[in-house]
């Protein structure tokens, strides 16, 4: 299997970048995407060039740190994927395929694909946690949870925050991030205590890092690995508005 690959390279953020392109022979379908770029790494490598910088960890669709726009679409071809988990038949063989890093001004590029994404920690460290005591850990029965509301806070518990929702929006928006992050915890007994104090911190600190406002296109829930919806978002605001009404 033979692919072009036309990769953005860029030294930093201070610097600017433009897309290479590179002829990859000896693929086959069976291999992860990644494993396609360690192997024009190893090329690169050979021929004494530099290789091109990209993010990964698990490799498993987990932890979300191989995020990159794959032919235009936040983490390749498929929807609720992750790019870790996109294999080469997927693509045609003889193809190109265009391969850049996530596009916000609060995504600073660090080097080719890989960008800074530190902002989604600083909005976490501003309430995406429960501070209240609450004791020693309880046995897991001893506080009732509805199923209906364990069922709202794991789905929105189930982001893994590699940024696509905001690659792929055209406002750069957090919201659907912020949202999942408030919500999860907004919705268990333990962060009642804190339920207000969270979702106007966290949003402000939201609008604080750059992030556009939300229009509800939708496309980063079309986007999402993890299929988080925008009903996320609407909780939030009601949340927020009432926040703000009781301060």
């Amino acid at each position: 299997m033979k692919i072009t690959f036309k990769i953005w390279r860029q030294e930093n953020s201070n610097t600017s970048g433009d897309f290479k392109s590179y002829d990859v022979d000896g693929l086959t379908e069976d291999m992860s995407f990644l494993e396609a770029l360690d192997h024009l790494n190893e090329l690169l490598v050979q021929r004494d060039e530099k290789v091109i910088a990209y993010e990964y960890d698990c490799r498993e669709g987990i932890c979300g740190q191989c995020g990159v726009f794959i032919n235009g679409r936040a983490h390749g071809p498929h929807a609720n994927m992750t790019t870790c988990q996109l294999h080469m038949r997927s693509f045609k063989d003889g193809g190109t395929i265009v391969v850049e890093p996530w596009r916000a001004k609060s995504f600073p590029i660090i080097k080719d694909l890989v960008v800074d994404r530190s902002a989604f920690d600083r909005i976490i460290e501003h309430g995406g946690y429960i501070s209240a005591k609450t004791g020693t850990a309880a046995e897991a029965n001893a506080i009732l949870v509805g199923k209906e509301i364990a069922d709202k806070a794991m789905d929105a518990a189930a982001c893994i925050g590699c940024g696509a929702c905001v690659a792929t929006c055209k406002n750069a928006s957090a919201a659907l991030f912020t949202a999942a992050k408030i919500n999860h915890l907004n919705n268990l007994p333990q962060g009642h205590q804190e339920a207000d104090k969270r979702v106007m911190e966290m949003t402000w600190q939201m609008e604080q890092e750059g992030f556009g406002s939300c229009t509800f296109t939708g496309a980063c829930e079309v986007e999402c690995p993890e299929s988080i919806s925008i009903t996320n978002i609407a909780e939030m605001n009601a949340r927020l508005v009432k926040a703000k009404w009781l301060r």
